[in-house]
């Protein structure tokens, strides 16, 4: 694999770091007390401190995070609990730009609760375990995507590049070791390219991000937010989906399992305090999204693309097998980066906190695969009922308190036609794939064979959409404008 300017690692490996009890016994030696090193005591020893890392720019992890830091829920129980146990408990919230951070933090017995995504996640389990005090275990999930949506490519708006090929030989902005790096490895293979056919260059997403607006690079591999909050700004077009690969994508948390078990009221009470703020962002997308924007500085539009109905992410704590059966398949490639090296997935993924929370209902949640967060109603123009999630399209207009649902995006597109006022966001499902995206930054295509409602069809990747018309006779391809206009 050839690299360029790798610049900062993802995935320090970092120094040998004593066991924290160790540790603790030193600082006993020099006279300097125990102090909060993630063992959950400070130098009070009525006082209980909980690290909790997450990543604030990563919405897949408001829940566990950013949304769940915000509502106060988790500390709220905390509070409850210490009031019968005699204790007080302090929540220290680190904010993190990436997984591997996170790691070494773990491993430094600083974070004792922490949130990534999948690849991160395989790395944090691997070397942590290095360290009797620092093993952890992923005990949730965040949110997901089946089909592995939430890593793309996307080019400079301008670029000629159609497919992967056109990428050959050019530089290619991703954070090696992550799951965008992984999900591209993947995909060059899938298309008959290796990674040594371009040149790789090891970012954090917000420098690849400039990168690409720069025109620096020639394209940006990286995870959820970051594509398609550069295809709102339009700096960027997207030039392959990760679901295209059909490796489901997802976030997790992990503990540190010495302090799960010293503290399983505290495990309880965050696992808690996540459902339920998993369900207020399920029941209230839209005010959930604008919470989350003016916390992250993240356009709304872009968080309610991830986070909304029939959103690219689906939010459910659950640890469902497809997901466990994804991290599977990831470790071969981790193992060959040098990233991880040996990791027992059947100790390593451990959901009793969950079962315990949720009971009985626990195996039903556990494989149930549905959206609880579904757009549903009547189509106010085509008079018809929403309810296919491969069709079903929603516009948020400026001003309004709440967003307009549409049956196809082609009722989508009249509904807009008909509005008297400017845009925020308008949301439709690709055509062939059902993946949520800026009805924007869609390649239209008009195919007057298909029935009235449904004659405008969006692709979000343009080869997607040569693909149909070759295959369509009298299909042509249209711009958003000229779609538009189609539809009124």
């Amino acid at each position: 694999m050839r690299t360029s300017s790798p610049g900062r690692s993802r995935y320090p490996l970092g120094r040998a770091v004593r066991p924290v009890r160790q540790l603790l016994a030193l600082l006993a030696v020099l006279g300097l007390g125990a102090t909060a090193c993630g063992t959950g005591v400070a130098s009070d020893s009525s006082t209980v401190v909980v690290n909790v890392g997450y990543q604030s720019k990563t919405i897949n992890t408001v829940t566990a995070g950013t949304l769940l830091r915000e509502r106060g829920t988790f500390e709220r129980r905390l509070a409850a609990i210490g009031k019968t146990k005699g204790v007080h408990y302090k929540v220290v919230w680190q904010d993190f730009p990436s997984g591997p951070p996170l790691t070494a933090q773990m491993i430094a017995g600083k974070v004792d609760i922490g949130s990534m995504g999948d690849y991160p996640t395989l790395v944090n389990g691997s070397k942590t375990a290095q360290y009797a005090d620092a093993r952890s275990e992923m005990i949730a999930v965040t949110g997901y995507n089946l089909r592995g949506s939430l890593n793309q490519v996307v080019v400079p708006s301008a670029s000629k590049a159609k497919t992967l090929a056109d990428l050959r030989g050019k530089v290619i902005s991703t954070s090696l070791g992550s799951a965008g790096h992984g999900m591209l490895v993947k995909a060059l293979s899938k298309n008959g390219m290796t990674s040594d056919d371009v040149k790789l260059l090891n970012q954090d997403p917000s420098v690849g991000a400039s990168a690409l607006e720069a025109n620096q690079v020639a394209a940006l591999s990286q995870f959820v937010p970051w594509p398609q909050l550069m295809i709102y700004r339009k700096q960027g077009r997207l030039l392959y989906d990760g679901g295209s690969n059909g490796i489901p994508t997802f976030h997790a948390v992990v503990t540190r399992t010495s302090f799960a078990d010293d503290h399983p009221e505290v495990m309880r009470a965050f696992l808690e305090s996540m459902r339920e703020t998993t369900d207020y962002l399920n029941k209230h997308p839209l005010a959930a999204a604008q919470r989350i924007a003016k916390i992250t500085g993240i356009e709304p539009e872009v968080v309610y693309l991830y986070n909304g109905p029939n959103g690219l992410v689906t939010f459910d704590p659950t640890i469902k097998q497809p997901l466990v059966d994804a991290l599977a398949a990831d470790l071969p490639f981790l193992k060959d980066l040098g990233s991880v090296k040996n990791l027992d997935l059947k100790k390593f993924v451990n959901d009793r906190y969950l079962r315990a929370i949720y009971g009985s209902s626990y195996p039903s949640a556990r494989t149930s695969l549905t959206n609880a967060d579904r757009i549903g109603g009547q189509d106010p123009v085509c008079h018809t009922a929403v309810s296919d999630p491969r069709t079903a399209s929603e516009v948020w207009f400026s001003g309004a308190a709440s967003t307009g649902i549409a049956a196809t995006p082609t009722c989508l597109l009249r509904q807009i036609a008909a509005h008297h006022g400017t845009v925020r966001a308008a949301y439709v499902p690709d055509a062939g794939t059902g993946t949520r995206m800026f009805a924007t930054a869609a390649t239209w295509v008009l195919d007057p064979g298909r029935a009235e409602k449904s004659r405008l069809l969006p692709f979000a990747v343009s080869a997607d959409a040569d693909a149909y018309l070759k295959a369509h006779t009298g299909a042509r391809a249209l711009d958003y404008s000229a779609a538009l206009a189609a539809a009124s």
